[in-house]
């Protein structure tokens, strides 16, 4: 099942995407779950199907993409989880995962323009795959860790490198407005057998700039829900974005940074394909 949640007449909706329409399921479940993280925390996928039989149905293009959770109490994202990627930024290798936060308010939609900021020219991408918690959980093991996740989105954990770099903190440069796409749906998690068997790939106007197998995570996803679970309670619609693979625009030579007019596609087989322009911030 896939799942969205998208604006139709400037109402937020949300609902099922299938091959070639979007059904608006929220148009007749609103009252009971009013947002798509509200039936994730309800487990009412079922309900979510019915509703889906008589929804009315709009093209794909006809709705306003919005990320796939607007409201997660918790986006914590992964650093340097790939071996290529590590190697490339020069870092040691690690006994943990580095993990920094990301503002919800700073996400946008699938087709969304992400915000170059006129304080810097090193907005970067990086491609990621996003997991959605399902469930309630603390102190999660790895070996139940699975049984926890509601689903799979693609994210551009877009960077503003130099602010990035003031200190040691990322948190400056991962939290500029608009540039946290996240989408263009969930991909619920009994459509992914196996994520290690997943293809990820970020391409910058046409061009393929990173390319990697999930199974090359340096900390895979049930290491990480036990990980951040130990020090955080988890909840149904938080977020964990795993980390970006070799390739990053700041660590060429010369840099590859995007700009106005410029189109980022972060694709995961299986899961979907995020595309995005690039816009200066006015």
């Amino acid at each position: 099942m896939k799942l969205a949640t998208f604006s139709l007449d400037g109402n937020t909706t949300w609902g099922m995407v299938t091959e070639d329409s979007v059904l608006d399921c929220g148009a007749s479940l609103r009252a009971k779950y009013p947002s798509l993280k509200s039936l994730i925390a309800a487990n009412a996928y079922a309900e979510a199907a019915v509703a889906a039989t008589t929804a009315r149905k709009y093209p794909l293009g006809a709705v306003n993409w919005l990320p796939v959770i607007p409201d997660p109490a918790k986006i914590l994202c992964i650093g340097l989880n790939y071996e290529t990627h590590r190697l490339e930024t020069g870092r040691k290798e690690a006994q943990h995962p580095a993990v920094f936060t990301r503002y919800a308010d700073t996400q946008l939609g699938h087709d969304c323009a992400i915000v170059r900021p006129f304080v810097s020219t090193r907005l970067d991408y990086e491609g990621e795959l996003a997991v959605v918690i399902g469930r309630h959980g603390r102190h999660i093991s790895r070996d139940s860790a699975m049984a926890y996740i509601a689903g799979y989105a693609c994210y551009n954990d877009a960077s503003v490198r130099d602010w990035q770099r003031h200190t040691i903190q990322f948190t400056p440069g991962k939290n500029f407005p608009a540039t946290g796409p996240f989408g263009p749906w969930l991909v619920t998690a009994d459509e992914i057998p196996d994520y290690r068997r997943l293809k990820i790939e970020t391409r910058l106007n046409g061009a393929v700039v990173q390319s990697a197998g999930l199974d090359q995570l340096i900390f895979p996803i049930p290491v990480l829900i036990e990980y951040v679970s130990t020090f955080t309670a988890l909840a149904p619609g938080d977020v964990i974005v795993t980390g970006t693979p070799g390739g990053v625009g700041d660590k060429r030579e010369p840099p590859l940074y995007m700009k106005a007019g410029d189109q980022v596609e972060v694709e995961i087989a299986g899961v979907g394909l995020l595309r995005n322009s690039i816009v200066d911030e006015r």
